[in-house]
């Protein structure tokens, strides 16, 4: 695992922008995983600035969904779907049939979560999975206990990720959905490249956690401990309850350029 500690949310968001646009010159129909929430904003729009720059061309590029509400209406302003059609999809000029992510809607929830394990097998797999993190040490919607090597499936979300959400909703946390389907933990590994971006000292005891504790259920994101290419990026509070930051600092500014992130 890589810890990368920079100043700011848009210090980290154009970090991991270039580290996405080295992968789509190497391969141009890169699959990326993303995420939503906050957090990844400065990464979508980082990017979104190297595109309309003209330094990189996302033409051929696909689109991963990591995780979606149970039971919000078709075309929800904040279903997951509609989320990342309107922060990533668009703004990078792809057309839907760029995009793919699992069916919140379906009547047989368990079957759309298969099926969306089998088609992110059949696209070759997740070149890049831009990943969160939750205050509880939870990544996708994998709560706390969640199985290490669990599958796509239907999640119950816990009451303090229902607070956490509850501002993308008025407000208003009657509003939350109570069940998400999202990647398992299992899934995500599969992903070639893992790359979390962690802001705000809210996520300082999750990334000490995530980082330096032990693998455990517990702690979802420290799962990230057992893939060969994983990348914690985080801003200085984040950082701030990390035993080893000096040594992550000095790995990092000893780093040759031509390994990128």
């Amino acid at each position: 695992m890589e810890v990368v500690i920079v100043k700011d949310a848009k210090a980290g968001g154009e970090l991991i922008a270039d580290g996405i646009a080295d992968l789509l010159r190497r391969k141009p129909d890169a699959l990326l995983g993303v995420a939503t929430g906050s957090t990844p904003i400065p990464i979508y729009d980082a990017l979104v600035a190297q595109v309309a720059a003209g330094s990189v061309d996302p033409s051929r590029a696909r689109i991963a969904q990591l995780d979606e509400y149970v039971g919000l209406p078709a075309g929800h302003p904040e279903s997951y779907r509609s989320t990342v059609l309107r922060q990533v999809v668009e703004p990078l000029g792809l057309s839907q049939d760029a995009f793919m992510g699992p069916d919140g809607s379906a009547e047989d929830v368990q079957a759309a979560c298969e099926a969306y394990d089998k088609a992110l097998a059949e696209a070759g797999g997740v070149d890049l999975q831009i990943l969160g993190i939750g205050t509880d040490g939870h990544i996708g919607f994998n709560e706390p206990c969640s199985s290490l090597a669990s599958r796509t499936r239907i999640k119950t979300l816990t009451e303090q990720t229902r607070v956490d959400n509850a501002r993308f909703f008025d407000d208003d946390i009657e509003q939350v959905p109570h069940h998400v389907i999202t990647q398992g933990i299992g899934t995500i590994l599969e992903a070639r490249h893992l790359v979390l971006l962690a802001t705000g000292e809210g996520k300082a005891e999750a990334v000490a956690q995530t980082v330096e504790g032990p693998v455990s259920a517990l702690v979802p994101a420290s799962a990230l401990q057992l893939h060969p290419h994983a990348t914690v990026v985080v801003d200085e509070a984040a950082a701030s309850k990390l035993k080893l930051a000096e040594y992550f600092r000095q790995t990092f500014a000893a780093k040759p350029d031509w390994q990128g992130i």
